[in-house]
């Protein structure tokens, strides 16, 4: 049957393959130079087989089924011939033979896209937004056993509604080992991974139409904590009564004098640290989350805290520039490290980020673009988010105006 110079459907049998008179039926799919065979799964007769007209000779209710199964297979494969065309998208052979066997695009469910997804991601982002996607996927999971009653829904199903009761469900739920639910911070962030999944879908093509795109996050406006000067001091000069704690207070300092992240600071060896154009000692490293090259020069304190774990049996086993100690471990100890110093704020191990950028860095008049390169963000955007303007420097620079005006009049 040709539709177009290009396009034909040719049913036929392999001859070499006959067993008791019995062989297999396939279709031929041709698109210009392009060509696939599909075996029909249905045994027919080989001598009732009519080579000219593509059907089985007879009567009998085999030959009569098995032509049904022709006259179904090439309305069907011609029907999406022409959906594709009208639709202005490029076919395939391919295409035309997976949406056949009903593995098309239209037939990809939020399963696929997801193990897709995951499989996409699992080389290229780094270990913790890996960790973000599992735990999101965790809970698209749930919201299609337990709200839903099913195990999963095809990617022409999603809408908008389907987005509006997945959020409904992540408000109400209790993550393991927290005593409150999701806050809506939190509910965004997972509802911004699920669209970005379903972004890849539509780029495939596995979905006619973005089922976010009439959505919108709101995000509720957070202040970051950090350490003023006199709370970063108590901590750097408390003496602890034990090695664990004293370990933890120093990689905490350490991220407040360099801005390393945790994860970045585990990664850290001698190699790290290079003479700059200064001919003062940098940290020459890479951020796992960005894969952003970053270049800080060492305060005092951080090379002070390098030396003491120089030849330390901690860091020689492990060749790592300092103390390697779990995540978990180290928030969790940083809250007897607030206890014991008197600080009555949630400290956490990022804290010591927000400090650099703000005690440490801006407040003493660095640059808000130097402090963005320094934290190794992309986009100075970003870095607004950490910088905070102390107060005793916002008095200190209402003052010095106060006395230029002074002068002036004066």
């Amino acid at each position: 049957m040709r539709t177009s110079k290009t396009f034909s459907i040719l049913f036929w049998v392999y001859s070499s393959r006959v067993k008791n008179n019995q062989t297999n039926l396939y279709v031929r799919i041709s698109l210009d130079s392009q060509r696939v065979n599909i075996s029909l799964k249905s045994k027919i007769p080989f001598d009732l087989w009519d080579v000219s007209a593509q059907r089985v000779n007879g009567n009998t209710r085999e030959a009569r089924e098995s032509n049904n199964l022709i006259a179904e297979t090439r309305t069907k494969i011609f029907q999406n011939y022409q959906d594709l065309r009208f639709q202005n998208k490029k076919i395939t052979t391919e295409l035309l033979k997976a949406n056949f066997l009903g593995e098309g695009p239209k037939d990809k469910t939020l399963l696929d896209i997801l193990d897709y997804h995951r499989q996409k991601i699992e080389k290229t982002l780094a270990k913790g937004s890996v960790r973000n996607f599992k735990v999101t996927e965790k809970y698209v999971l749930r919201f299609l056993r337990e709200e839903l009653k099913i195990n999963s829904v095809y990617l022409s199903e999603l809408n908008y509604k389907f987005i509006n009761d997945f959020s409904n469900f992540l408000f109400t739920c209790w993550p393991k080992g927290h005593v409150n639910a999701m806050s809506h911070n939190t509910v965004m962030k997972h509802l911004q991974r699920l669209r970005k999944i379903t972004t890849l879908a539509f780029h495939l093509e596995w979905v006619d139409k973005d089922p976010f795109i009439r959505w919108k996050p709101t995000f509720e406006k957070k202040e970051r904590d950090f350490l003023n000067p006199n709370e970063l001091k108590l901590i750097e000069d408390f003496n602890f009564y034990n090695d664990r704690l004293d370990r933890v207070r120093d990689l905490f300092v350490f991220s407040c004098y360099t801005g390393i992240s945790f994860s970045d600071i585990n990664d850290l060896t001698l190699n790290n640290i290079r003479i700059g154009l200064d001919g003062q000692k940098w940290i020459f490293t890479s951020r796992n989350k960005t894969k952003t090259n970053v270049k800080i020069p060492l305060l005092d304190k951080a090379l002070e805290i390098i030396g003491k774990y120089q030849g330390h049996p901690m860091t020689e086993i492990t060749q790592s520039l300092l103390p390697i100690i779990t995540n978990v471990k180290v928030n969790l100890f940083l809250k007897e490290v607030a206890d014991l110093c008197d600080i009555r704020k949630n400290l956490t191990f990022h804290m010591a980020r927000h400090t650099f950028a703000t005690t440490v860095t801006l407040s003493n008049g660095v640059p808000i673009e130097t402090v963005s390169k320094l934290l190794g963000h992309t986009k100075i955007s970003t870095t607004q988010i950490y910088a905070r303007v102390l107060e005793d420097k916002l008095s200190k620079d209402m003052s010095d105006l106060s006395r230029k005006l002074r002068n002036g009049k004066g």
